[in-house]
């Protein structure tokens, strides 16, 4: 990285192009003689709509890697860019040698939304309607919830969606609070689509727990480079920081990866973290549960305490020792 100038890394997406001008907005105010570039790179992911979005990285023989950034990765590693503006719930909690997390922004609500064509959100589904989602954890939590529902995969991007919506394809959709609200959109209004007015229900994290990071933005850079670390450092919010490390060394207690079915919500209220989360057997059954609460610099500690109330478990099977 020139110290004059950094180049950020970005997905394609209107959702991932909004988190990264608010990424270089923020460098911009926090240095002002800055030059910043943006080079868009089309991942794995955004490239292979063909399958389900937990069926990708078999797909293209890349179990162990997100699917949403290993094209960015080899650019950071190329030095063709700098940092890599991630959604953080994409983002795997081990990453290679060569590459760190390096700062969050400040977060956004991290809760699920249901979006209808008429209101009565959740609990106003018919028995049998279909109810669109890519993610493993918001398919095994609405079937746990409402096992009358026909749970079916949908991909493509926000606005690709919530048009398969507006067209009929489906009942319903979930989607994450946080990228209808950088996409200027009010759940609490509605959703105009296509002449359709959409509802919007807000699930409570506490009821219909949320991904590891969701609603977080991650800056990912070279390991070992001063200047970038120095660069995001100036950008990273401390309570999203806390948090997220909380979630993310559950999951690698848990050796969860992206589309494990595992919900975690934190919160930091008067100086205590507070952390639950429901764990999905992938033996089937009902889910294990935990809570735990404390000071939020022992966010690694309170993992391990948590992955222990949901009794050590892994998602690979079995108990750790």
């Amino acid at each position: 990285m020139n110290k004059q100038r950094i180049t950020v890394g970005t997905r394609g997406s209107e959702l991932a192009l909004v988190q990264a001008s608010a990424v270089e907005a923020a460098l911009a105010a926090a240095f002002p003689g800055l030059t910043i570039e943006r080079r868009v790179i089309r991942t794995t992911g955004d490239r292979r709509t063909d399958v389900a979005l937990a069926e990708v990285a078999q797909a293209e023989g890349i179990i162990d890697k997100g699917v949403f950034i290993k094209e960015l990765e080899v650019a950071l590693a190329d030095g063709a860019i700098d940092l890599a503006v991630h959604s953080l719930k994409d983002l795997p909690t081990v990453l290679d040698a060569g590459f760190k997390m390096a700062a969050v922004l400040e977060r956004a609500p991290v809760r699920d939304v249901v979006v209808r064509r008429a209101g009565g959100g959740l609990a106003g589904l018919a028995a049998g309607a279909v109810a669109g989602t890519s993610s493993v954890r918001r398919a095994r939590q609405l079937r746990w919830l409402r096992p009358d529902l026909l749970v079916a995969d949908i991909r493509g991007n926000v606005p690709t969606r919530l048009a398969k919506l507006a067209a009929g394809e489906f009942d319903a959709i979930l989607l994450a609070e946080a990228g209808l609200v950088r996409l200027g959109h009010d759940p609490a209004r509605g959703i105009e689509v296509d002449g359709a007015h959409l509802a919007c229900d807000v699930l409570d994290e506490t009821f219909f727990f949320p991904a590891a990071g969701q609603g977080a933005i991650g800056l990912e850079i070279r390991a070992g480079d001063e200047h970038a670390a120095a660069a995001v450092a100036a950008l990273n919010h401390a309570d999203t920081w806390w948090r997220v490390v909380a979630e993310r060394e559950f999951l690698r207690l848990l050796e969860a990866g992206c589309h494990t079915p595992v919900g975690v919500w934190t919160a930091i209220d008067g100086g205590t973290l507070r952390m639950a989360a429901r764990v999905f057997p992938e033996s089937g059954g009902e889910p294990l549960t935990g809570a735990v609460e404390g000071a939020p610099q022992e966010a690694v500690a309170l993992a391990a305490r948590l992955h222990a109330a949901v009794g050590g478990v892994t998602t690979k099977g079995g108990t750790k020792a």
